[in-house]
Parts: structure tokens; C-alpha cells; sequence
């Protein structure tokens, strides 16, 4: 008897635990993949509808700026990207910087 063959015997009988085996591999792809994805994305969003004026920024382009009006009508912001120059850019592709914790002393 070759490998398939004893692979094929095993399988007919069975089948449930295939069924299983399926169910258990959507559920670690839910729990390890889908849900933390989903949760990073409403976060982005929370922390996308809080910005405002002043508030420093990085776009999508990886340019850093300070947002100088927002525009919920258009979904759109203006960002001064140096003295004198601002850009009008699109609300999602927006990103708040956040400011990092100091770090301890070492001793």
C-alpha cells in the first residue's frame, strides 16, 4: 500500500473531526488575525476623529506637519508643513503622532 492509500482509509471514517479541525483553524484565524486587525482599524479611526487644530501629524506620503483647519464637510484637513506652506490632504491619510513616554534613566 502506498502513503495516499492509507491517508484515504483514514479519512472516510473520519469525517467529523475534519469538520473540527476546520472549525478550530477558522477560529485561530479570527482570534489571532481578523479581531486584532478590526481593533487597530476602530482606533485609528477614534484617534482620527479626535484630531484638530495644532495637533502634530504624518501623512500617508510620510510627510510630518501641524493641522491648521479641519474640514469634516469635505473630509479633509490643511497641514503646514513648513512656515508659510500648507497642504490640503485627505482626513484618511492622516496619521496623529504619538508621543512616546519618556524613557527611565538607566543607573
Amino acid at each position: 500500500m502506498n502513503l495516499l492509500t492509507i491517508l484515504l482509509q483514514q479519512q472516510q471514517g473520519s469525517s467529523w473531526s475534519g469538520m473540527l479541525m476546520i472549525i478550530a483553524m477558522v477560529v485561530v484565524f479570527y482570534f489571532f488575525m481578523i479581531r486584532p486587525q478590526s481593533k487597530k482599524q476602530k482606533d485609528l479611526k477614534k484617534a482620527r476623529e479626535a484630531m484638530q487644530s495644532g495637533d502634530k501629524v504624518i501623512t500617508a506620503g510620510g510627510i510630518y506637519g501641524t493641522i491648521r483647519n479641519v474640514n469634516e464637510a469635505e473630509g479633509s484637513m490643511k497641514i503646514e508643513i513648513a512656515p508659510q506652506v500648507v497642504i490640503k490632504v485627505s482626513r484618511e491619510q492622516v496619521f496623529p503622532i504619538v508621543t512616546e513616554a519618556p524613557k527611565a534613566e538607566k543607573k
